[in-house]
Protein backbone atom coordinates (compact mmCIF):
# COMPACT_ATOMS: atom_id res chain seq x y z
CA UNK A 1 0.00 0.00 0.00
CA UNK A 2 1.46 2.96 -1.19
CA UNK A 3 1.53 6.17 1.41
CA UNK A 4 -0.63 8.26 -1.65
CA UNK A 5 -3.51 5.35 -1.26
CA UNK A 6 -3.29 5.35 2.54
CA UNK A 7 -3.79 9.35 2.89
CA UNK A 8 -6.39 8.97 0.39
CA UNK A 9 -8.40 6.66 2.45
CA UNK A 10 -8.02 9.54 5.09
CA UNK A 11 -9.09 11.86 2.84
CA UNK A 12 -12.49 9.90 1.87
CA UNK A 13 -13.22 8.67 5.69
CA UNK A 14 -12.88 12.35 6.41
CA UNK A 15 -14.96 14.24 3.33
CA UNK A 16 -17.79 11.77 4.60
CA UNK A 17 -18.04 12.21 8.36
CA UNK A 18 -18.38 15.98 7.29
CA UNK A 19 -20.91 15.69 4.42
CA UNK A 20 -23.11 13.83 6.94
CA UNK A 21 -22.57 16.21 9.52
CA UNK A 22 -23.24 19.70 6.97
CA UNK A 23 -26.49 21.20 7.90
CA UNK A 24 -27.45 19.06 11.25
CA UNK A 25 -29.30 21.94 13.14
CA UNK A 26 -27.05 22.81 16.43
CA UNK A 27 -30.18 21.33 18.20
CA UNK A 28 -29.87 17.82 16.64
CA UNK A 29 -26.46 17.74 17.50
CA UNK A 30 -26.71 16.26 21.38
CA UNK A 31 -29.70 14.14 21.05
CA UNK A 32 -29.19 10.84 22.22
CA UNK A 33 -31.98 8.29 20.10
CA UNK A 34 -33.42 5.30 21.41
CA UNK A 35 -31.24 2.67 20.51
CA UNK A 36 -27.86 4.74 20.44
CA UNK A 37 -25.90 5.29 23.36
CA UNK A 38 -23.96 8.41 22.22
CA UNK A 39 -24.99 11.64 20.00
CA UNK A 40 -23.25 12.98 17.09
CA UNK A 41 -21.13 15.40 19.27
CA UNK A 42 -19.67 12.14 20.94
CA UNK A 43 -19.30 10.29 17.82
CA UNK A 44 -17.31 13.61 16.16
CA UNK A 45 -15.02 14.03 19.01
CA UNK A 46 -14.48 10.14 19.37
CA UNK A 47 -13.04 9.90 15.82
CA UNK A 48 -10.55 12.85 16.77
CA UNK A 49 -9.65 11.67 20.25
CA UNK A 50 -9.19 7.68 18.54
CA UNK A 51 -7.11 9.26 15.59
CA UNK A 52 -4.56 10.90 19.00
CA UNK A 53 -4.46 7.67 20.34
CA UNK A 54 -4.21 5.52 17.90
CA UNK A 55 -1.84 7.03 15.47
CA UNK A 56 0.42 8.95 18.11
CA UNK A 57 0.14 6.90 20.94
CA UNK A 58 0.42 3.47 19.71
CA UNK A 59 3.43 4.80 17.43
CA UNK A 60 5.45 6.34 20.62
CA UNK A 61 4.46 10.32 19.98
CA UNK A 62 2.94 12.48 22.05
CA UNK A 63 -0.50 12.99 21.58
CA UNK A 64 -1.23 16.44 19.80
CA UNK A 65 -4.91 16.90 21.51
CA UNK A 66 -5.98 18.65 24.23
CA UNK A 67 -6.25 15.88 27.20
CA UNK A 68 -10.24 16.85 27.22
CA UNK A 69 -10.71 15.05 24.13
CA UNK A 70 -9.77 11.72 25.99
CA UNK A 71 -11.79 12.62 28.76
CA UNK A 72 -14.92 12.67 27.13
CA UNK A 73 -14.35 11.00 23.98
CA UNK A 74 -12.51 7.73 24.26
CA UNK A 75 -14.02 4.11 23.67
CA UNK A 76 -16.26 3.64 26.79
CA UNK A 77 -17.46 6.91 27.53
CA UNK A 78 -20.65 8.49 26.54
CA UNK A 79 -22.71 11.91 26.81
CA UNK A 80 -24.79 10.47 29.42
CA UNK A 81 -21.73 10.33 31.74
CA UNK A 82 -19.68 13.56 30.80
CA UNK A 83 -19.20 16.36 34.00
CA UNK A 84 -18.80 19.84 32.56
CA UNK A 85 -18.68 20.95 29.05
CA UNK A 86 -16.98 18.96 26.39
CA UNK A 87 -14.90 20.92 23.66
CA UNK A 88 -17.21 22.44 21.51
CA UNK A 89 -19.07 21.55 17.96
CA UNK A 90 -16.60 23.85 16.47
CA UNK A 91 -13.70 23.40 17.62
CA UNK A 92 -13.87 19.53 16.77
CA UNK A 93 -15.13 20.55 13.17
CA UNK A 94 -12.12 22.41 12.49
CA UNK A 95 -9.51 19.69 13.76
CA UNK A 96 -11.46 16.94 11.51
CA UNK A 97 -10.71 19.63 8.97
CA UNK A 98 -7.42 19.41 9.62
CA UNK A 99 -6.72 15.75 10.22
CA UNK A 100 -6.04 14.54 7.09
CA UNK A 101 -3.41 17.47 6.03
CA UNK A 102 -1.61 16.74 9.80
CA UNK A 103 -1.30 13.06 8.79
CA UNK A 104 0.47 14.21 5.75
CA UNK A 105 2.48 16.58 7.50
CA UNK A 106 3.94 14.26 9.96
CA UNK A 107 4.21 11.40 8.59
CA UNK A 108 4.75 11.61 4.95
CA UNK A 109 7.68 9.15 4.02
CA UNK A 110 7.68 7.89 7.30
CA UNK A 111 4.65 5.19 6.65
CA UNK A 112 7.05 2.00 6.55
CA UNK A 113 8.62 3.39 10.03
CA UNK A 114 8.34 -0.02 12.15
CA UNK A 115 7.01 0.15 15.52
CA UNK A 116 9.01 -0.33 18.43
CA UNK A 117 5.50 -1.83 20.33
CA UNK A 118 4.18 -4.25 17.86
CA UNK A 119 2.15 -5.88 20.84
CA UNK A 120 -0.66 -3.29 20.59
CA UNK A 121 -4.67 -4.09 19.81
CA UNK A 122 -4.27 -3.98 16.08
CA UNK A 123 -1.16 -6.10 16.11
CA UNK A 124 -0.15 -3.27 13.29
CA UNK A 125 4.10 -3.44 12.44
CA UNK A 126 3.88 -0.02 11.21
CA UNK A 127 3.00 3.42 11.34
CA UNK A 128 1.12 2.90 7.87
CA UNK A 129 -0.71 0.33 9.30
CA UNK A 130 -1.99 2.95 12.27
CA UNK A 131 -2.81 5.07 9.65
CA UNK A 132 -4.77 2.85 7.56
CA UNK A 133 -6.29 1.27 11.04
CA UNK A 134 -7.86 4.73 11.67
CA UNK A 135 -9.20 5.62 8.23
CA UNK A 136 -11.29 2.32 8.60
CA UNK A 137 -12.45 3.46 12.38
CA UNK A 138 -13.39 6.73 10.65
CA UNK A 139 -15.34 4.73 8.27
CA UNK A 140 -16.53 2.81 10.59
CA UNK A 141 -18.34 5.56 12.59
CA UNK A 142 -19.62 7.36 9.47
CA UNK A 143 -21.73 5.17 9.45
CA UNK A 144 -23.06 5.39 12.70
CA UNK A 145 -22.98 9.56 12.03
CA UNK A 146 -24.93 8.89 8.78
CA UNK A 147 -27.75 6.99 11.13
CA UNK A 148 -27.36 9.40 13.59
CA UNK A 149 -27.86 12.12 11.38
CA UNK A 150 -30.80 10.65 9.87
CA UNK A 151 -32.41 10.02 12.55
CA UNK A 152 -32.02 13.51 14.73
CA UNK A 153 -33.29 14.95 11.34
CA UNK A 154 -36.59 13.38 10.83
Amino acid sequence: MTDAFVFKMTDRAQAQVLKYLEGVPEEARTIVPPGFSNNLHWQLGHILAVSDRVVNGLSGRQPVLPAAYATYFAPGTKPADWEGEPPAWDELIESLRGLPQRFRDAYDGKLDEELANKENFAKADTLGDLVALNAGHMQHHGGFINALARVVRS
